[in-house]
């Protein structure tokens, strides 16, 4: 995670990789870049708080524990659950937690379809717990930069063009190669 202040619009900024996730009742924006991840914004608007999540692999069916919580959140089933422990631990009503969910894309077609899995696990995890989907920008071959504003519930999409997903494509399967030789442990509650 990294932390910092954008000179044009004068807001804190807070960067998030795979298997974070950051939640804030502060005026700051969040933001990431998805390939096959998937990332949700998740706001409680009454209570004025909001948070956002990376993840890159939709389940981890094996262990129900994690070591850091980076390596936990690495999987779709952690992720949501503890970015929504946080909001609801800060004061964020649970039916009142709107979700918008991006990324997902297949970036190169010599990739496996992750994201399309990621997708369906998203859609499977918002709808089984009962939440409500405001907003999206999923699928496609486009990596996407997303700039999220949890007080506000705003966020801008930018589709980024074809000459960034080699590297994008390549930090995903380098990615993907450190947490799979990991193992995951530690604690997560999961509701």
């Amino acid at each position: 995670m990294q932390i910092s202040v954008d000179p044009a619009e004068g807001i804190t900024t807070i960067k998030i990789l795979p298997g974070e996730f950051y939640v804030t009742q502060l005026n700051e924006r969040i933001e990431t870049v998805l390939g096959s991840c998937i990332s949700a914004c998740v706001r409680d608007p009454i209570a004025g708080i909001g948070g956002m999540n990376h993840f890159m692999l939709p389940v981890n069916k094996s262990s129900a524990n994690g070591s850091e919580l980076s390596d936990a959140n690495r999987y779709g089933n952690f992720a949501m659950e503890n970015l929504v422990n946080a909001l609801l631990s800060k004061g964020a009503k649970r039916e009142r937690l709107e979700f918008k969910l991006f990324g997902g894309g297949r970036i190169m077609s010599s990739m496996t379809n992750v994201g399309w899995y990621n997708i369906g696990f998203a859609f499977d995890y918002v709808y089984t717990e009962g939440f409500k989907i405001v907003s999206q920008d999923i699928g496609d071959v486009y990596p996407r930069k997303v700039l999220y504003y949890p007080l506000t519930g705003r966020v801008r999409v930018r589709r980024l063009n074809a000459m960034h997903n080699q590297s994008l494509a390549d930090q995903e399967n380098s990615y993907i190669t450190n947490i799979e030789s990991k193992p995951v442990e530690g604690d997560v509650e999961l509701f």
